[in-house]
């Protein structure tokens, strides 16, 4: 959701290198490579909660690279693991897979033992590309047929677990693409925060369906969502095994090329803003 206003220092995710840290913090150390959220990341220096930074795995991962995965990593394993109750062998839906996070919660869906992953993609040419993220099947969200597809990919039993970061009209599309007892994790809403909603569907698939934010979280919450991702999560970004792809890299004083690149919405990947 939008915050803040004239003023407001963007940008929500980094990686660099920690210059000082409180009297209280333990683990890192000055001139550690680290990568972490938090606000005000379009600046030469922030401050961020321990909690919410972590070294980054390997000397060969660039500063360009971890960067585009804290939020995602953070938002997705929430979403997937703690609020989805991922068990292996799920059907799983990423609506707006396409996206920076969309992409790392097909990986993560695979990673964590689910046994049928789908992606969402408007874009045909997105959908083609959701593949090599771990989905086994791509659907056209754009489509009203979308759900039937899904049912019919599932043997007309229906999704176990959608992640949806689109709401809108889709909320009525998802809930008639799941199976009875699922579970639908709300992190977006990219196609509108209101619309029609067929209770009746809901009850009788007696979905369970959760909106999550980080914006009421507190420091605490926030401290314990990150330390339940590096547990699951932490070999395989170690290894190479969830990334992301940049589509862009921009210098830091392009910033506003940066953002009105993200805004014509033909990117597919992460956007990336360099001090180097």
């Amino acid at each position: 959701g939008s915050q803040g206003g004239a003023g407001t220092m963007l940008g929500m995710e980094w990686a660099g290198e920690v210059v000082d840290f409180g009297a209280g913090v333990t683990g890192f150390a000055r001139g550690e490579r680290v990568m972490g959220s938090g606000r005000a990341a379009f600046a030469e220096y922030t401050v961020a909660d321990k909690g919410r930074v972590m070294p980054l795995p390997s000397a060969s991962m660039s500063f360009e690279q971890a960067a585009t995965l804290p939020l995602a990593l953070q938002t997705m394993h929430d979403a997937l693991v703690t609020n989805g109750r991922l068990q292996a062998g799920d059907a799983v839906l990423i609506q707006g897979a396409s996206s920076g996070v969309g992409l790392m919660g097909l990986q993560i869906a695979r990673l964590m033992g689910a046994g049928l992953v789908i992606g969402t993609s408007s874009t045909p040419a997105r959908r083609e590309r959701l593949q090599g993220f771990g989905a086994q099947l791509a659907l056209d969200s754009s489509d009203t047929t979308w759900p039937q597809q899904a049912l019919d990919a599932t043997g007309g039993k229906g999704v176990n677990l959608i992640v949806d970061q689109l709401s809108g009209a889709q909320a009525n599309q998802n809930m008639r693409a799941c199976a009875v007892q699922a579970r639908i994790v709300n992190v977006g809403r990219l196609a509108g925060t209101r619309a029609e909603f067929d209770f009746d569907l809901h009850a009788l698939k007696r979905i369970h369906y959760v909106g999550v934010t980080f914006r009421t979280r507190s420091v605490e919450e926030v401290r314990e969502l990150n330390r339940r991702m590096r547990a699951d999560l932490g070999e395989a970004i170690a290894t190479g095994r969830l990334a992301l792809p940049i589509d862009r890299s921009f210098a830091f004083d392009e910033a506003a090329e940066a953002l009105a690149h993200m805004a014509r919405n033909a990117h597919f990947g992460k956007l990336v803003l360099s001090l180097a």
